[in-house]
């Protein structure tokens, strides 16, 4: 009897016992209860005080004595204004490691839900190198994809490339400037970031390089050609730099959407909604949006100039995505900075009538290092590429001082394994819009709320069935499993399916993060109290499966995190 089944006939139960007095999909949303002495599942029965006109505590009380144990469900009791339900213990780990074992990879994923989904990530500017904010930004697209994905949507993951506008010209202005036309001499984002960095430095000394960087960008508009020639050596720099750290991080979009190919046709519209009265211009001559009555402000989509903005190219980017995609759902994960920008954005397409599917921001907070905000402009940035370099050298080093004879090759496997899996769990742990400090130390720890430590647990498991030969039975007695650590290891198996459909429907990869920790510690909570290959026949064959379907379950849940599951540590 699997998790979904118990809820189910304790929902019919409690039907039966109320009398028609609340909806049976009222009853279906039971509590876990917080302690195991207190069973496994919950009915609160303050709903019902008002229908039997008695406390919570007293219907509890009844309820308890008017159902009956089944054969899945073996005691109910009161515990306050609760009806405690206690299930058969074998029977749900009987049904849920058969189901894990047969299923395999595919446990906890949803059925199809006929319903497309196009996820935007990380739409850099190609004016600088991808740093921490931006390694955020691409593992959350990046796990939200896979979830959605492994819920039994059809997701689609495209990208932005902001590869026009005034801070792209800055980075040209400095290089025309001051580069004597050399070729990058290191990761070209780098070399072009190199010179968007002493733009701001120059600028701060000679403020006439902001007129000379608008006149650039005016040039740009107008097809200047030594403009476009300069544009598009330093744009290709850029992205071939920005293909390598995807790569790394194992990246692939479906489409990839570039500012320069399609602003123009955003302009277009912006010019047809003004003639047809959609639009207003102020007494500058911006045409903008009237939004106040909305509740945001007014928003400048064309300048008096001629020249686009982020937003101008943003309208037209949402109906190419429709067009190409036809999806249900469109979700931009960018920063939460962006969140009037993104309020106003979806405003202004309804209002010109564009539609581009469900519309949905995924805001996320900003990334500190322990020394503070970064700053793209200062230099003061942790480069994604770097990061990654240090991230595998900390593993390099701790493998080195654990294991004195492993071969360079697996030394370097296990480290990228490491390395790369602890930047991505250290991320996706916190709630996608809270704010943190990224400390590289802390993340890489075998300790604590961390990747490694949910990979070593996997590691673990796969020495044990190693030691024992490999495979394991798919017969065992699971009633031996009957110690508290065996049962809640159970419990959450069983609790999956349900974690990963939470993760989908809550765009939150921390749900599944938090999930791995607790099964993790749960697992060694069990094998440093119980044996497993030293145990009686017969309860070594249970604990086997069992431990089998805890390594199937943590690597389902890194692989939704994108994170590899290592055999060994």
């Amino acid at each position: 009897m699997a998790e979904d089944s118990f809820r189910e006939e304790i929902a019919e139960l409690v039907t039966a016992a109320v009398s028609g007095k609340l909806d049976k999909n009222k009853i279906s949303a039971l509590i876990e209860t917080p302690q195991q002495e207190f069973g496994d599942y919950a009915f609160p029965c303050f709903a019902l005080a008002k229908a039997f006109k008695k406390s919570p505590y007293q219907i509890a009380s009844e309820l308890a004595d008017k159902i009956k144990p089944t054969e899945s469900i073996t005691k109910v009791e009161a515990k306050g204004p609760y009806v405690n339900f206690f299930a058969d213990t074998g029977k749900i780990a009987a049904a849920t490691i058969a189901r894990i074992m047969d299923e395999k990879n595919n446990y906890g994923s949803g059925k199809n839900k006929n319903k497309k989904v196009v996820i935007e990530y990380p739409s850099p500017n190609t004016n600088k190198p991808l740093h921490l904010g931006h390694v955020r930004n691409m593992l959350l697209g990046q796990s939200l994809s896979r979830i959605l994905s492994f819920s039994g949507c059809k997701v689609f993951q495209v990208n932005l490339n902001n590869d026009r506008g005034i801070h792209i010209c800055k980075a040209m202005l400095a290089y025309k400037l001051f580069g004597r036309n050399k070729n990058p001499e290191k990761k070209p984002d780098h070399f072009v970031g190199d010179f968007y960095v002493l733009y701001g430095k120059k600028a701060a000394e000679n403020p006439e390089l902001e007129i000379r960087v608008q006149e650039m960008l005016q040039g740009w508009e107008k097809g200047d050609k030594e403009t476009i020639r300069l544009w598009k050596k330093i744009n290709s720099w850029a992205l071939e730099g920005f293909k390598e750290t995807y790569k790394t991080f194992g990246i692939e979009f479906d489409r990839v959407y570039n500012e320069s190919g399609h602003y123009l046709e955003g302009k277009k519209i912006v010019l047809e909604a003004y003639k047809k009265g959609l639009l207003k211009k102020d007494d500058k001559g911006n045409i903008l949006a009237e939004l106040k009555k909305y509740g945001m402000p007014d928003k400048v989509l064309l300048r008096a100039d001629g020249t686009s903005i982020y937003i101008t190219q943003d309208i037209n980017l949402a109906k190419l995505k429709y067009n190409d995609f036809r999806m249900d759902k469109s979700i931009y994960v960018v920063g939460s900075e962006q969140v009037l920008h993104f309020r106003q954005l979806f405003k202004i397409l309804q209002l010109l009538k564009i539609y581009g599917g469900e519309l949905y921001h995924l805001a996320h907070g900003m990334v500190y290092l322990p020394e503070g905000k970064m700053k793209s402009r200062e230099g003061k940035v942790v480069d994604a590429d770097n990061l990654v370099e240090e991230m595998i050298s900390i593993a390099d080093k701790e493998i080195k001082k654990r294991y004195k004879n492993l071969s360079r090759a697996e030394i370097k496997k296990r480290s990228m394994q490491i390395g790369i899996g602890s930047i991505r769990f250290f991320v996706l742990k916190y709630d996608p819009l809270k704010d943190f400090v990224f400390n590289p130390e802390e993340s890489i720890s075998f300790e604590g709320e961390t990747g490694p430590y949910v990979q070593y647990a996997h590691a673990r498991i796969c020495s044990v069935l190693e030691k024992h030969g490999g495979k394991v039975s798919g017969n065992a007695d699971f009633n031996l499993l009957k110690e508290k650590e065996e049962r809640f290891l159970i419990r959450l198996l069983s609790q999956f399916p349900a974690t990963a459909e939470a993760a989908a429907n809550n765009y939150k990869p921390l749900l599944i993060a938090r999930y791995l920790l607790d099964l993790s510690q749960a697992f060694n909570n069990f094998y440093h109290q119980y044996p497993i290959l030293k145990a009686d026949e017969e309860t070594k064959k249970a604990r086997l499966l069992l431990i089998a379907a805890v390594k199937q379950v943590l690597k389902n849940g890194l692989n939704l995190l994108a994170i590899e599951a290592p055999e060994r540590m």
